[in-house]
């Protein structure tokens, strides 16, 4: 038997810590002297504790090393790769939120839809703008009985959210209520992220206000607010925002679903994903359901600060187009819709063209250069 004093040296976890492991029943030493209360360990249990230290190094919470203490080496390692995947994504957002403050802190915005991109002070000289182009159209498609999507474009907010359960409609409904505030208030530099908190946080609670106290009832939410210069994106659950940009089309939302996470793990193939019977199985989403006292926060969304540029077209979609039209026909259809508005009619008409299964809704939005004096 080791000393508790000989196995923290060995292992590198402090004697502390393993006496809080051992509380939390996460690395329980061999033997506990009755009359001392000494802690032994078995030299057989250094790699164990061993594995708990890197793990913490990581910055694993605690209840997941757990969780992957008692798994076997392989299905260790992939929970372990899955819990890195996310930590980078996290990182990622960081990193956009982080480059947003300092753009928007140290020089100030343009007014609603419009961005400077050269400034003069000769006043004969024109000056180079931006300014969203959209258009949206949501439709009960060919199967559901009624629609509980709810697609918007107003003059700063573009937002598509997919309701669910007996009172999806009035979920999605006020969940993207909850956003139209932005469409008049004010962006001072850096003062976004805080509107797009308070929005999401009022999207919660309508949505739990309208739902009741069942569960059941939610929404998916994926929103773009127009700053004038960047597009701040706001995503929780399964509906998409893509970009077509230079010729190529990007997904830039991740499906917050069971089977996304099994492709992230490398358990599901992408074709495998797509027959998957949970394939709709959201694993975030806005819902209803009374929380205790205090009330529980908003589930934490994905926000991201896309730059904007001239050429730019965002299209924000419902999954009942994603889930029927390939990414092939929606770049296709993006890249040779001339204006917005045909753009959303031969979307729609694509998936239900392809059986219309779900509700189907989608915003596609244009970025244009203006010139003015």
């Amino acid at each position: 038997m080791m000393t508790i004093g000989a196995f923290s040296k060995a292992c590198r976890l402090s004697p502390k810590a393993l006496r809080l492991y051992d509380e939390l029943e996460l690395l329980r030493p061999a033997r506990v002297d009755s009359e001392t209360g000494y802690r032994y360990y078995a030299p057989e249990q250094l790699e164990q504790a061993r594995l708990v230290a890197w793990l913490r190094r990581l910055g694993m919470p605690l209840a997941e090393i757990r969780e992957v203490r008692a798994l076997g080496p392989a299905d260790a390692a992939r929970e372990i790769r899955a819990f890195w995947s996310r930590v980078e994504a996290e990182t990622a957002s960081r990193r956009d939120l982080a480059s947003f403050l300092v753009d928007h802190l140290t020089r100030p915005l343009a007014g609603p839809c419009q961005s400077d991109s050269s400034t003069s002070s000769d006043p004969s000289k024109e000056t180079t703008m931006l300014e969203l182009r959209c258009a949206t159209l949501s439709d009960t498609g060919r199967v559901r009985p009624a629609n509980q999507d709810t697609a918007y474009a107003g003059a700063r907010v573009l937002a598509v959210a997919d309701g669910f359960g007996s009172g999806g409609a009035p979920a999605s409904g006020a969940a993207v209520e909850a956003f139209k505030f932005l469409d008049d208030e004010p962006l001072p530099a850096g003062s976004v992220l805080n509107l797009l908190e308070d929005a999401v946080q009022g999207a919660t609670e309508a949505v739990r206000e309208v739902a009741g106290p069942t569960d059941e009832v939610g929404t998916t939410l994926t929103a773009m607010v127009w700053t004038g210069s960047q597009l701040a994106l706001v995503h929780i659950g399964d509906s998409r925002a893509y970009l077509l940009r230079d010729g190529g089309l990007f997904r830039i939302t991740h499906d917050h679903t069971v089977v996304q996470s099994m492709l992230d793990e490398g358990r599901l193939t992408p074709e495998e994903a797509t027959v998957h019977p949970q394939r709709a199985l959201l694993l975030k989403a806005l819902t209803g359901g009374r929380p205790a006292s205090p009330p529980a926060p908003a589930p934490a969304p994905d926000v991201r600060l896309h730059d904007a540029r001239a050429g730019d077209r965002y299209l924000l979609c419902s999954d009942g187009l994603s889930a029927v039209v390939s990414e092939d026909t929606l770049k296709e259809t993006l890249t040779t819709a001339p204006e917005p508005a045909e753009a959303v009619r031969t979307l729609v008409a694509g998936a239900n063209a392809s059986g219309g299964p779900d509700n189907v809704s989608c915003v596609v939005a244009d970025v244009v250069s203006t010139t003015a004096r």
